[in-house]
């Protein structure tokens, strides 16, 4: 059997590895010690299992022990049945114990892919000797597994590794010893643990816990537990465990204040494609422009949050020297010089000729009330070309404004080159809004180079103030819808991908859409996306479906908080509308980070009835987690839970004085499944034992 396959242990060296090729548990193949290289030309070069049936894994042993930081997967010169769709990588000391360094997959493609594998232990490096990789689905599901190339790159060096292999063999010993230890004090093995700390000096848990074990498990003193419990959450010991915890929406229909005026409307009207930023420093949402279902719009608005009002700053901003009807621009805000940049727009073919296809570039200062014409036409300055469906974010810090993406929009019939007829797309550009000067950063690239990157339309981009890096997330390119997510750090000119966008995190990863919307907060290191739009444009009503997902940056995963079905809100037992937002595409989300609530307004549900209805609601989503005072509450039920069941054994008419009294307060009567759980558990036994003992 032919291999292809050679292992690395440092960026300026490599390491002739020992490879034991085993593709089941029952039979093993070892390889000569070779230099084994990449021959993606080769169809014979590859390590291949005999079927797809588990278990089939292939180990490789490195020389000595060393850090592995990443794995790289080299490939056939095409796609190929039996590339792993997925895969789990593990890593050890020895083969009876290891690790799960990874669980991916690989894109069925001829590109070499390169992952990182956990290397480090509570911030600690940690080394191996041997690395698994253990095939889980080809691309082709009734075919083998094939491997054409591994690479593992990493640290090797003694001076290095030694003391990391110190600490891990060390770790490991307190990790067995603190085992012991919970199993011997579960067990009331007393004289067995209390030598065996005394002799290792080691902690089986914080303090507290030991101390909470002695008050409740030792002495049965609860109203000890529940001082200690107090005193933990006013220590703040909780605030880690609720950073941790998953969100739950909150959503509340916003119904403002009506104001009598001169018969005008007191608030926007209904529109998809508009625009909103938010001041977070004054609570207040701008609104401006969209398509009513029938014209565009300039209509210009502020809402007061702190008044729960609008105003109509202008009826239409072209008569007040501003930009003229529009939908699908873009909008940001510079809170410190509280001013609102808006930039593009959308034209129907049949009025787009080289004077309409001028891009105007707007600022409004908030102050003042006055609008400024920053450029006739962008392109002209070095900037981008007219687009709609781009994005733009502002760094106030620096005076910066970054706009990426969007469809350039071209004269019909027009016949700059070959590719005319074919969508062209916007690049990366950065304005300088002090200079008042554009730079291109990145042209559109079909490339999938390490700094290359796709222009589109309909995606996410967001500004981290704090780390100064753009998060570019989905969209569409042409027939394509692009699930890849990557990041650029503004100063240091760099792109890093943080996802590639296949299906190997399918399920993980918020649903590819048509007109997702997302926010970000600089504080917590999340990004937040309300999906709207599925793929399918054409069965618009059975796709348009809502589901808010969480990116946590630090942690590098997604959650979903909640999904919403068209067909839910049809529902006639239940009035969805009431409690959430119905389905929609085309709307608007904005975020007040320091207050954190998001504000949605308006959008298209997608109605195939009615094509050209549009709404003009408005709402509110602060997303909780469990409070201090809910862990407080939720940890004292618990204790006097079980003091009443210790009670109900020894005296039922004292138990019962004591769950009136007690414990029936610090019921979640709120919590459905808190309040049948008392009444299932301990209510109605408790009266069923009275009642037996009743004369």
């Amino acid at each position: 059997m032919a291999a292809g396959g050679a292992v690395a242990a440092a960026p300026e060296c490599r390491l002739l590895p020992y490879a034991l090729h085993k593709w089941s548990s029952f039979s093993s193949t070892y390889l000569p010690e070779n230099i084994l290289v990449d021959k993606p030309n080769d169809q014979s070069s590859r390590w291949s299992s005999e079927s797809n049936y588990p278990p089939q894994y292939l180990i490789l042993k490195l020389e000595r022990p060393a850090i592995v930081q990443n794995i790289t997967f080299g490939k056939y010169e095409k796609t190929h049945v039996c590339n792993l769709k997925k895969f789990k990588v593990f890593g050890g000391m020895n083969e009876e114990n290891m690790t799960e360094l990874l669980s991916s997959g690989l894109k069925n493609d001829y590109n070499k892919e390169t992952f990182t594998l956990k290397h480090k232990i509570d911030e600690q490096m940690f080394p191996c000797r041997f690395i698994k990789i253990v095939p889980l689905l080809s691309w082709g599901p009734s075919f083998n597994f094939s491997i054409w190339y591994v690479e593992l790159s990493g640290i090797d060096d003694p001076d290095v590794v030694q003391p990391c292999l110190n600490w891990y063999s060390k770790y490991r010993e307190q990790e067995a010893i603190r085992l012991c230890l919970k199993h011997f004090r579960q067990h009331n093995y007393t004289e067995a643990f209390e030598s065996l700390q005394k002799k290792t000096k080691i902690a089986l848990e914080h303090p507290m816990l030991t101390d909470l074990h002695d008050k409740l498990v030792l002495k049965g003193d609860f109203d000890a537990c529940e001082e200690l419990i107090e005193k933990a959450v006013n220590d703040g010991l909780f605030n880690q465990y609720i950073s941790q915890q998953e969100y739950k929406p909150r959503w509340s229909q916003i119904i403002p204040k009506s104001t009598k005026g001169d018969g005008e409307d007191n608030r926007p009207g209904m529109r998809g494609g508009h625009q909103m930023v938010i001041d977070v420093q004054t609570e207040t949402v701008y609104l401006f422009g969209g398509w009513d279902g029938t014209q565009d719009l300039a209509d210009f608005w502020a809402y007061s949050v702190k008044e729960n009002q609008w105003t109509c700053i202008s009826r239409d901003t072209e008569k007040e020297n501003g930009p003229s009807a529009r939908s699908c621009h873009k909008m940001c805000i510079d809170i410190q010089r509280r001013q609102i940049y808006t930039l593009g727009r959308y034209l129907d073919s049949s009025v787009r000729n080289s004077k309409s296809l001028k891009s105007d570039f707007y600022r409004y200062d908030i102050d003042t009330n006055t609008w400024m014409l920053l450029s006739e036409d962008t392109a002209a300055d070095g900037g981008p070309k007219l687009v709609f469906d781009h994005q733009m974010c502002m760094d106030s810090e620096k005076h910066m404004i970054y706009t990426f993406g969007g469809r350039i929009l071209t004269c019909n019939g027009s016949v700059d080159d070959s590719r005319a007829s074919e969508p062209q797309f916007s690049g990366l550009f950065a304005f300088n809004c002090q200079c008042q000067t554009w730079k291109l950063l990145r042209e559109d690239s079909c490339n999938a180079g390490p700094e290359d990157i796709q222009s589109r339309i309909g995606h996410c981009m967001l500004f981290h103030s704090k780390n100064r890096c753009l998060y570019v997330f989905g969209g569409q390119r042409s027939k394509t819808y692009l699930n890849d997510f990557f990041s650029y750090d503004v100063d240091s000119d760099h792109v890093d991908i943080i996802s590639d966008g296949t299906k190997k995190d399918s399920g993980m990863v918020p649903m590819t859409g048509f007109t997702q919307r997302a926010t970000i907060d600089p504080e917590l290191n999340e990004i937040h996306v309300l999906s709207g739009l599925s793929k399918d444009k054409e069965k618009r009503e059975e796709n348009v479906r809502n589901s808010f997902w969480i990116y946590d940056i630090v942690r590098n995963s997604w959650s979903c908080v909640y999904k919403n079905d068209q067909a839910a809100k049809d529902n006639p037992s239940k009035s969805l509308q009431e409690e959430e937002p119905c389905p929609r595409f085309a709307h608007q989300l904005v975020y007040d980070e320091l207050h954190k609530v998001h504000y949605l307004f308006g959008g298209n549900p997608g109605k195939s009835c009615s094509p050209k209805m549009r709404l003009d609601d408005f709402w509110s989503l602060k997303l909780c987690r469990p409070s201090k005072d809910y862990l407080l509450r939720h940890c004292k039920y618990l204790i006097r839970k079980h003091r009443f069941e210790e009670k109900a054994q020894m005296d039922p008419l004292s138990a019962l004085k004591y769950l009136q009294n007690d414990l029936y307060i610090t019921v979640d009567h709120s919590d459905p499944e808190e309040t049948k759980e008392a009444f299932r558990t301990w209510i109605t036994p408790m009266l069923k034992e009275l009642s037996s003992l009743t004369p």
